[in-house]
């Protein structure tokens, strides 16, 4: 508006000083002549005048010309003469901006600014329209007072260089924001004041400690906080609750504000009955029956706006994508009932032309469209709609997945379905490094791809050299081996262990391992996965415990009892696994369960079974997910089947379940939860046929309990962590760190262990002074909490925990901080 004033003044000011040149009779314009042009070319100029040699000029011809060469946003000054029949036109030309700087902008940013300018053509290399940054200026001023900040100015300062060029600078003088002193509510009798105002954002003489409260005055807040008020009210029945006015007036210095709002609570209204009207496909018996409108209930405004939206998702199933549902409110006010008729258009079915993907750099569209269960070509459907995108972001290489859809002009009935994705690094560089009394320093590293070339294929090789194990493994899956979801991997491996280094009895292995796996999708969220592995194992250096001489026995060599142990199986498995989480990585919001079995084939040395069962629920506790509830639970058991010899197979405690550490109970040192070995010193050395050491009575018998855990064939742990946002970290970083305050619990015990045999026994304190406990006992458990903080690096996942033992058992190593690089989340 201010700009169009602007130019008719410039143009009374320019049919004045053509007035003032010129003759009032009309003349036949011979020749026209520009002049004061710098940038712009004479050709260009001409372009501008609606007026030619041989035309005649008058009044309305010279404004005319005005209008045109203003329009042209080239010139700031133009005046017209008359020199005999000659036309002259002498312009001024706008400067053209050399450069654009903003000083003193704290609550704006640059980025921000330049981005306003840029809508309004204030850009580097373009001419100045003064006006028009005149209007910039008042459009901050205005931000700033919406905010509270009252004292604050912006100004535009304009620096004349030369060859007609200008700097532009924005001075801001922000000033501190104007602080509420009070909210008074007036005309509200059936809530307090102190009710309403615990519902709203703003608040006013609040305790220092509470700094978190928002006490500075905000308009676009305040507007938020008047809607959260009017849905409290009729949420609660009161249908026609209003807010009649609102005053904000200010301190003499303007650094304090005071809100008062005025409003008018109505009547309770109770919902006398709800109909349905219009077209619902055929759908109007189900909707009928799961409506969360009741007869009889009070009016409740969340509840009618669910119900809109319910019956509009419903619909947009089965393609109708955009239904108009709405809700006509029929008062009675005699009886303060109210009437709702649900009135229901279902539109046009919508179909899908195509499926774009965009910001895939280095997957590609074919790896996503396996994802996609949205077809094109069908109608489109909500529902499968989310479904493609849960999809999509469950996927360990996506770090955001968006969906809109887009109507093809002059086509009513048909959309393209636009996917946006943002990719996160598929390979991650896996390493480990700690230090513990016992582990001393330990290191790993691996690589692993889970999007191979931009494929979708898996593929990871990692080599471990930490204190207690040496290790090489190789292993590939493709996910989609067939186009309807079939998956085919394999791997190959070969280990070198060492218990005693890794906190667990003394024994020494060489295992080499080979197997294939094939999954079939059950549906969209389950699936099933086959496998069969070959393993060979060598032991040796084998220290001879209670727990172990059962297994031993079936393989030594009596000529030879120092030799190696040997034995080949083979094993078989089914899992299950099942995930509705909304991400692949740092999920908040679905659950996942795996529940596997696996045994050992008949022909194998060795004969038992494992099985274990692992769940993770994830429940968010606030719209944006960024607060969040975990609970994690593990389970797992095995045994022996058969017999060999005529003695009967038990679990290979090289299988044997363990805990601690960072993946399982944070707070206790690796692999220390759990039964530890035991080494009897009989006064005679009698064993029966299991190879059991057979006690007498004698005082001389006495048992050693080692300081090392050698697991258990039983397991339970779990857990449970509040997700919060991470200080200090913007909300644009919330997948790539995660920190969660975390509870642990869990026990893993033998439970072929017999305590009652060895309770009275004396305790040799050689190597502990810790009491023997029921290791066949479930109830012992242990428990810790702390503060995790994950972080998404470049070289792969990061864990820091920060943990405190709340419960635990003789013998058992707590660690008050683990850090971990390439944890699994």
């Amino acid at each position: 508006m201010k700009f169009k004033q602007l130019v008719v003044a410039g143009l009374i000011l320019s049919i004045a000083s053509f007035a003032k040149a010129a003759p009032s009779s009309d003349f036949v314009v011979r020749d026209i002549k520009v002049e004061g042009l710098q940038r712009v070319a004479l050709g260009a100029a001409l372009t501008y005048l609606p007026v030619t040699v041989g035309d005649e000029m008058n009044s309305f011809r010279i404004s005319q010309l005005i209008r045109s060469m203003y329009s042209s946003t080239h010139f700031e000054n133009i005046k017209i003469f008359r020199d005999g029949n000659t036309l002259l036109v002498r312009v001024t030309e706008r400067p053209t901006i050399s450069n654009i700087v903003f000083e003193d902008n704290d609550d704006i940013k640059d980025e921000q600014l330049q981005e306003s300018l840029n809508d309004a053509n204030i850009i580097v290399g373009e001419p100045l329209d003064k006006t028009v940054l005149t209007s910039i200026e008042n459009g901050l001023k205005d931000f700033f007072y919406s905010i509270g900040k009252y004292n604050a100015d912006v100004t535009a300062i304009i620096t004349p260089l030369p060859r007609n060029r200008v700097d532009v600078k924005l001075l801001f003088e922000e000033g501190d924001s104007a602080k509420i002193q009070q909210i008074n509510v007036v005309g509200n009798d059936t809530y307090s004041d102190f009710e309403l105002l615990e519902q709203v954002e703003l608040k006013f003489d609040t305790p220092w400690w509470d700094f978190l409260s928002e006490t500075r005055y905000q308009k676009q807040t305040l507007t938020g906080d008047m809607e959260t008020i009017t849905s409290y009210y009729k949420d609660r029945g009161y249908l026609r609750f209003n807010i009649d006015s609102t005053q904000v007036s200010m301190t003499p210095d303007k650094s304090g504000i005071y809100i008062t709002l005025n409003v008018a609570e109505g009547e309770k209204y109770t919902i006398s009955e709800v109909e349905l009207i219009g077209d619902l496909l055929g759908y109007e018996d189900y909707i009928k029956l799961v409506l969360p409108l009741t007869k009889g209930e009070l009016y409740n405004q969340s509840t009618v706006t669910y119900t809109e939206e319910f019956i509009s998702k419903y619909l947009g199933r089965y393609g109708y994508a955009y239904p108009t549902v709405t809700t006509i409110p029929d008062i009675n006010e005699e009886d303060k009932t109210v009437k709702l008729v649900l009135s229901v258009d279902p539109g046009k079915r919508i179909y899908v032309r195509r499926i774009n993907f965009a910001g895939n750099i280095g997957t590609a569209d074919e790896v996503l469209r396996q994802s996609v269960s949205q077809m094109e070509g069908s109608w489109l459907s909500n529902a499968t709609l989310e479904q493609s995108k849960n999809s999509l972001s469950r996927l360990t290489y996506m770090e955001n997945v968006d969906f809109e859809t887009v109507r093809l002009p002059g086509e009513e009935d048909k959309v393209d379905v636009n996917f946006t994705v943002k990719e996160q690094p598929s390979g991650a560089f896996n390493a480990g490094i700690g230090y513990g009394d016992r582990t001393k320093l330990s290191l790993q590293a691996g690589i692993q791809q889970d999007n191979f070339l931009g494929t979708g294929k898996r593929i990871a090789f990692n080599v471990s050299t930490v204190s207690y194990q040496k290790s090489v493994q190789l292993s590939y899956t493709d996910p989609y081996f067939t186009i309807d979801g079939i998956s085919l991997g394999g791997s190959v491996s070969y280990s070198e262990f060492d218990g005693s280094s890794a906190n667990l009895i003394q024994y020494n292995s060489k295992q080499f391992s080979i197997g294939s796996n094939i999954g079939y999708p059950i549906d969209q969220f389950n699936r099933i996965n086959f496998g069969l592995t070959y393993s060979t194992v060598e032991l040796f250096q084998n220290q001879p415990y209670v727990q172990t001489t059962r297994f031993n026995n079936q393989f030594v060599d009596e000529n030879n009892p120092d030799a190696a142990i040997n034995y080949d199986s083979f094993l078989a498995s089914v899992a299950w696994s099942r995930s509705t989480l909304n991400r692949g990585v740092f999920p908040t919001a679905g659950s996942s369960q795996r529940a596997s079995f696996g045994i050992t084939t008949p022909n194998s040395d060795v004969n038992y079974f494992k099985t274990e069962i692992d769940g993770k629920w994830y429940f968010p506790l606030s719209r944006n997910q960024r607060w969040s509830f975990l609970a994690r639970l593990k389970m797992g058991y095995g045994n022996g089947y058969s017999d060999a010899d005529g003695l009967d197979q038990i679990l290979p405690f090289t299988q044997h379940f363990t805990a601690g550490g960072s993946d399982s109970l944070r707070g206790f040192e690796n692999n220390t939860v759990g039964p530890r070995g035991l080494q009897v010193t009989p006064s005679l050395v009698v064993t029966d046929p299991n190879g059991i050491p057979v006690l007498g009575n004698n005082a001389n018998d006495s048992i050693s309990i080692s300081t090392r855990s050698l697991g258990g064939n039983a397991m339970i742990l779990g857990g449970v962590e509040l997700i919060v946002p991470t200080p200090f970290v913007d909300v644009d970083f919330d997948n790539s760190v995660r920190t969660s305050l975390f509870i642990d619990a869990g026990n893993v015990w033998d439970t072929e262990f017999d305590f009652n045999r060895y309770k009275d026994l004396n305790v040799n304190n050689t190597y502990s002074n810790d009491a023997l406990i029921d290791y066949s006992d479930p109830s012992l458990y242990r428990a810790s909490g702390g503060v995790s903080v994950q972080w998404l690096s470049p070289m792969g996942p990061m864990v820091f925990s920060f943990s405190r033992v709340i419960q635990d058992r003789e013998g058992d190593d707590s660690k008050f901080f683990t850090f971990n690089i390439g944890q699994t989340f």
